[in-house]
Order: structure tokens, then sequence, then C-alpha cells
């Protein structure tokens, strides 16, 4: 085993942590290619979550969409979608797996506080205290006319509610007092009186009365997640979540710095430095070689970004109906159309669109890509690729410099696409010392190394 000199990085015992993020709407998981299985079926959701297990990992995250993305008037074909919803999938998983967490993702803008946090409260029974939740906003109308609310909610608005809607889900998981329930069958009553307390709220956003049915489970309440990037979503996650889910763990500097930024926010709202973990979601390819990695790569985004996927993310950026241009030529030289931003998928605000064409441009020119190479080379995903040795060193660092807590990883096959790490990284993390051989607890909040909620 190969152990970090201890003077030499300030975390020598840090462990890293992985997830596994299934993506909700998106175009980056590859379904076109004969190894893929179902997008929907059970099974195919079983099979991750499983593998999972089997690598030890903190938590299978699930994504998720309320609205299907559109492109002119009509469903973006493009899109892998069909998620079931997430409490259900994962109640259902909770019955077939044994340790991983599970990850909900649920919308505090079309939510109500007293409905789901019930509903979360029950998956967390259900699982033996392995729930969780990604606590995400939303502002935009396009969204919001799925549920009759399109545009009710300001933007400056969003986190205030969701604060808001945090502080009473905690209120109604707190409602039944520990020992409540009778401990013999001698008790004069099932529920010990006064045991249940009334959960009463009156805020900006909501006005709550209710008396909390279900008693708190084994690790006190669902963990919090967060992913919002803006200064805004920063501070939210640093007064209010267990885990921050970032964009942050590609680059080790760049990475480093936010995660210096959280802890810079964590003290300003009076909270330790270790009170939440640091989880970026990223992308892992494997090769037996760097040869073979890089080649494995190349194809991985090459299956991603197909020339009509290109061509959409062009037509979009652009702001014209690209559909008929070659992708693999050069890029378009009409200057952009911008339309004001409304929310809806694809629509950019008007710096923004003028600044990202002309760096795609200037990059374009210098490296002479392709319209599909520039989408390829610019595009968001981003992960890290290397041999299991490589990547486990590199991963040693990152968290024992303090950089991150581990990753959240979305598999780019569903649902084979976590074997290889599996099988052949994990092995080399935990020969580093840097990675668990066992579960040593049996709720998300242990798995995370969290404190126990008050």
């Amino acid at each position: 085993m190969t152990r970090t000199d201890p003077a030499d990085v300030p975390r020598p015992d840090a462990l890293l942590h992985l997830g596994v993020f299934f993506q909700g709407v998106n175009h980056w998981t590859i379904w076109s290619d004969p190894s893929s299985g179902s997008q929907i079926d059970p099974a195919s959701f079983l099979r991750v979550a499983r593998t999972a297990e089997r690598g030890l990992f903190d938590a299978f995250f699930l994504g998720d969409g309320l609205r299907l993305r559109e492109s002119e008037g009509g469903v973006h074909e493009l899109d892998v979608a069909g998620r079931p919803d997430s409490i259900t999938q994962l109640s259902a998983l909770a019955a077939a797996t044994e340790r991983i967490g599970l990850v909900s993702t649920s919308n505090t803008t079309f939510n109500e506080p007293g409905d789901l946090a019930r509903r979360l409260a029950g998956l967390d029974l259900l699982s033996g205290g392995r729930a969780g939740w990604n606590v995400v906003t939303t502002h935009n109308a396009w969204t919001g006319e799925n549920f009759r609310r399109g545009g009710f909610l300001d933007h400056a608005d969003r986190y205030r509610r969701a604060e808001e809607f945090l502080s009473v889900a905690r209120a109604v998981w707190d409602g039944w007092a520990e020992g409540v329930v009778a401990g013999s069958v001698d008790a004069r009553s099932w529920a010990v009186p006064g045991g249940v307390g009334r959960v009463r709220s009156k805020g900006a956003h909501f006005d709550v009365d209710l008396v909390p049915t279900l008693p708190r489970s084994a690790q006190g309440h669902p963990v919090i997640f967060q992913a919002g990037d803006s200064g805004e979503g920063r501070d939210f996650a640093a007064r209010q979540a267990d885990v921050v889910f970032s964009a942050h763990g590609t680059d080790f500097d760049d990475a480093l710095a936010f995660a210096e930024d959280i802890r810079r926010r964590l003290r300003a709202a009076g909270r330790a430095e270790d009170a939440l973990r640091i989880l970026p979601g990223t992308e892992i390819v494997i090769g037996a070689t760097e040869k073979e990695a890089e080649e494995k790569e190349r194809w991985v985004r090459l299956e991603q970004v197909t020339p009509a996927v290109a061509l959409g993310i062009a037509s979009r950026l652009w702001g014209l109906d690209l559909s008929g241009r070659d992708a693999d030529g050069p890029l378009p030289t009409e200057d952009p159309v911008v339309a004001a931003y409304d929310g809806k998928f694809g629509t950019r605000q008007l710096g923004e669109t003028r600044e990202t064409v002309a760096e795609w441009r200037a990059k374009a020119e210098a490296n002479g890509w392709s319209l599909r190479e520039t989408v390829i080379e610019l595009g968001p995903q981003r992960g890290h690729v290397g041999t299991p040795a490589g990547l486990a060193e590199k991963f040693a660092r990152f968290v024992r410099h303090g950089a991150l807590d581990g990753f959240n990883v979305s598999p780019y096959l569903v649902p084979d696409g976590l074997d290889d790490i599996v099988e052949l990284l994990v092995p080399e993390l935990q020969e580093r010392g840097v990675y668990r051989t066992a579960y040593t607890g049996t709720t998300l909040r242990e798995h995370l190394g969290l404190a126990p909620v008050g």
C-alpha cells in the first residue's frame, strides 16, 4: 500500500467518496450503441444501483426532469428521457438494495413542503435511513407552465422560497419526539400523549398548519444535497446543505478554489468547515493504457456528440435552423440571432450568446476544428481519463489536498457504465488507502461521515 506522507499533504487520511449520478433528461447518455440497455426499464436502474453498491458507493443520485425539453415547437427528440418520478423509483430500489444511499432530485418551486417532506420521510423510513434530497429550484416560466404556475416566482425569490421550504420540512421531520411510540403492550396508549407536535409556520411563501404523520428515520433527516453554482446558490449550500454537487471537479486548481470558497462561506454562516461534503459531477473513462483510454474517450465523445446533436446545439446557440448544414464542416458565418431570454431550452442572454460564438470561432480557427469538433472540445461534458492506477493517484491528490471529498459519477453507458470503475478503479483506490474496503455504517449520513442530526 502506498501511504501519503503526512508532511506533504493537509489531509493524509482523507477517503474518497463516490456516488453515481443517473441523469434526468439529457443527451449525454449514449443510447444508440448496441451495448446500451433500456433507459426506462426498472432493471436498468437496479443494475446500476447494485453495481454501485458492490463498489461501496455512498449514493445513487437520481436526476429529474419536470418538462421535456423542446426545440422549434416540438419535443427535442435527441434527448434521453422517460425517467420515472424519483421518489417512486428510489422506493423500489430501497427494497432491492441494502446499504447504498438513495438521493431524490425534488423541486421546491413546484412542490408544497408538507407533502414533499412526508414523501421524503417515507423514503427515509423504508430505506432504513438512506434517503437524500437534492434541493433544486427553478424560476423559469417554461417549466412552470406544466404546473399552471408559469412565471409565478421571480429569479431572486427562488432561494428564499427554498430556504422557507426547508425550514418547514425540517419541522415536519422533527414532529415526533424520540420514544413516542409505546415500547410495550402494557403501555396505556400506542403513542405517548403530547409526543407528536403540531407544525405551524406562516411566511412569505407558505402558510402551514399540520400534524406530521411519520416518526424520524434511523438518520434523523434525509441528507440535503444542493447544486447551485451562483453566489446565491453557494451561500444557500453553506447555510443549509450537507453535500454540494458542483461542476468543479476536473481541474485541480479550479476544484481547490471552489472548495476554499465554500469553506469561507461555511465559516461566514457559522458552520464548521467539515460540515459539508463536496462531490462534483464527473465522467470517468478508463483504459488499460493511457493510449487506450484516450481512444475510448474519443469514441465516447463522438457517440455523445453525433452530427445531429452538434447541429442541434449550434442551432440553439445561433438562433437559426442549421439542421441542413454539414456538422463536419466549418462554423456558420452568420451572426447569431438573439431572442429575448424566456427561460426556454436553449435560449440565451444577449451577451452570453455573442461571447460564446466569438469564442467558438476563435478557437475553431486556431485549431482547425469543424463545427462538430468545436462542440466536442468546448461543450460542458468533462471528466477524467486514464488508467486505473493513474486515476487513483490523481484522485488521492484531489481528496488529500482538500480540493473535494469525492465524485458523483455519470456513467456514459446504461446499465454497464460503472463496471470498469467498480472492478478496476476501486481496487486501485483501496490499495492506496484512499477508499473504504467495507461499509462501516448503515445510513447515508454515516457513509458520508456527517454529524448526526441534533
